[in-house]
């Protein structure tokens, strides 16, 4: 009787058995929910706007300004050799001439020396550093601001994180004891996009200032490189 009954229950126990197998291998379905970054950003609310503007504003100043400061590094060849035998030769006319055509810093420099000769040499070397400073003053344009943006644009963020706390506080306490997890969602990513972001933006504004603070050094030191040499040149007796 009992091996009766198994032989009936046998092929009932396979099906289940087979039925249990499948589900199991069946892949679990998942609900995944991705997000752009463009989706991300309209989530971090209005302080999204200046931060935009802050980084586009650094990144136009830092190849602007890169820009400029490698032209106003670079130097022409034998440049210093041919305006020292101009000068020895009595061309001063060639030597002013040759500075004009350079259209670099340390030719408008130079050209400044060489006007001024057949003066004191203190006023030459005086008239020299004057122009030396306006040329490292106009390398400098707008340099402050991206140092500007690295410091504002973390603080601004921060202040997206509070008004998004505040506002999931404040959604909290009007929800009463009915609080969602959706309700706060809004003023959480508020505080959390606006923090990354103003780190972002105030991290590559800082990177960028200080690689165009470090250019305009390299000028500085080329500048007073020529300036001496310029200045020993009007030393050196005339061949």
């Amino acid at each position: 009787m009992i091996s009766g009954f198994l032989l009936q229950i046998g092929p009932g126990m396979g099906a289940l058995t087979d039925t249990l197998t499948n589900v199991m291998q069946e892949p679990v379905q998942t609900g995944e929910i991705k997000l752009s970054i463009w989706e991300l950003s309209l989530k971090g609310g209005w302080i999204m706007v200046p931060l935009a503007l802050m980084s586009i504003f650094a990144i136009y100043i830092f190849i602007e300004r890169y820009i400029v400061i490698n032209r106003a590094a670079r130097e022409e060849n034998n440049f210093m050799n041919n305006i020292r035998d101009f000068i020895h030769n009595g061309r001063i006319d060639s030597a002013l001439s040759l500075c004009k055509n350079n259209q670099t810093p340390i030719a408008r420099m130079i050209e400044k020396g060489i006007s001024r000769i057949g003066k004191p040499l203190n006023d030459i070397n005086a008239a020299i550093e004057n122009v030396g400073k306006l040329e490292v003053s106009k390398l400098e344009k707008n340099l402050a601001g991206v140092a500007t943006v690295s410091g504002a644009a973390p603080m601004l963020g921060f202040l997206g994180t509070v008004i998004g706390m505040v506002k999931a506080f404040y959604d909290m306490s009007m929800a009463g004891n009915n609080v969602d997890i959706a309700l706060l969602s809004g003023g959480i990513y508020q505080a959390m996009i606006t923090t990354v972001a103003g780190l972002i933006v105030g991290i590559i504004a800082y990177i960028c200032y200080n690689i165009l603070v470090a250019r305009v050094e390299k000028v500085v030191f080329i500048l007073e490189a020529r300036a001496t040499e310029f200045m020993d040149l009007l030393h050196e007796p005339a061949a």
